[in-house]
């Protein structure tokens, strides 16, 4: 049965009822973004190779955030952006409309829905952000370095904005909503007020757009980390349902669930209740190691103050990723992330008389 949670939007290209070809049904759930779409029939075409007596039916739905195209990302919801792009697709699971969720695991809170897993995580796609310069000034700018004092950088992050901020002071921002297509449009506008956008390169290479960028951020190029999760994909399902679990499993990428566990710790430890302006950064030491190396960064919204930590540590089970995320956040803590996570607290206890959210995007 349809409902306002989990409409049919689209099935795999080959797709048939499955009364008509006999084979177990899965229902797919996703946001309806083009992005989106592209993710989730992603994960269906992987599945179907992995197991092709069965079929899978996506389904989507609009978010808040989808719905809102207007109110900035950092003034949604009393809980400080938990669960935006997640609420009503984890209500159709709970309900058992659907079976599963594709979820850009960047999106996902770092806490569960109690019945709800975090069943698995395949391959990432690249984790940076990038720059993306007008069509107008490519000739003139290629990296934030470039930009002259006043450059109007788009992006509803505050963790971009903050990191930025930090490396650049001189650049000014303003909020950009809307899917990528509509982002470009809106920065290429010959009376548009924006001289570059910052971007996930995941979501532009998924929708044949990487061409555009013409910088790539990361801690040795930028000064800028990425977010918890970015680049990479969770799929969710009830933790009892023990026929979707074993379809997944095939699917996962060990090293790539490591490394998500680790960032979403991080996240998770320091987070305190409410979301912060946190960038991270993890590669598997070169040489078939199995040590992990994470830089991390908690940045204050004004961008003067940050703590910065850097560790590398043997990682091999989910556990251990955990504990090693837990390392990074005290390290960031001695370091003087409290400080920030106090005025952001503060700013929490404000947003209850109607202050702004923040939101680390």
């Amino acid at each position: 049965m349809s409902t306002t949670t989990t409409q049919p939007v689209i099935t795999t290209s080959d797709s048939q009822s499955s009364a008509a070809t006999n084979k177990t049904a899965v229902r797919v759930g996703t946001r309806k973004s083009a992005l989106a779409l592209k993710q989730a029939d992603f994960v269906v075409s992987s599945l179907s190779k992995l197991h092709p007596d069965v079929h899978f039916e996506i389904r989507g739905m609009e978010s808040l955030a989808d719905r809102d195209k207007i109110t900035a990302l950092y003034n949604f919801d009393k809980t400080g952006g938990k669960g935006l792009w997640t609420n009503e697709l984890e209500a159709g699971l709970v309900a058992n409309e659907i079976d599963l969720i594709v979820h850009s695991l960047k999106d996902m809170p770092t806490s569960l829905p109690d019945g709800c897993l975090l069943a698995c995580i395949p391959e990432r796609e690249d984790p940076r952000d990038v720059v993306v310069v007008k069509k107008s000034l490519q000739d003139k700018y290629k990296s934030l370095a470039d930009l002259p004092a006043g450059s109007i950088v788009g992006t509803s992050s505050v963790r971009r904005m903050a990191q930025i901020r930090r490396q650049y002071p001189g650049l000014e921002f303003r909020d950009m909503r809307g899917n990528i297509d509509t982002r470009l449009r809106k920065l290429d506008a010959e009376d548009g007020e924006y001289t570059v956008l910052i971007l996930a390169a995941a979501g532009l290479s998924r929708m044949g757009n990487l061409g555009r960028a013409s910088q790539f951020l990361e801690s040795r190029s930028g000064g800028m980390l990425h977010a918890v999760g970015q680049g990479g994909l969770g799929i969710e399902c009830r933790a009892d349902d023990a026929t979707t679990r074993a379809l997944l499993e095939p699917f996962q990428n060990q090293k790539v669930m490591l490394e998500a566990e680790a960032e979403r710790s991080v996240m998770r430890t320091l987070e305190g209740g409410c979301s912060i302006p946190i960038g991270v950064e993890t590669q598997w030491v070169e040489g078939g190691s199995s040590k992990l190396r994470m830089v991390a960064t908690v940045v204050s919204v004004d961008g003067k103050d940050g703590a910065d930590a850097e560790m590398e540590e043997e990682v091999t089970t989910r556990e251990e990723a955990v504990a090693f995320g837990k390392k990074i956040a005290q390290a960031l803590t001695d370091k003087g992330a409290q400080k920030i996570l106090d005025v952001i607290n503060a700013e929490r206890e404000a947003n209850q008389q109607g202050a702004e959210k923040w939101v680390p995007a």
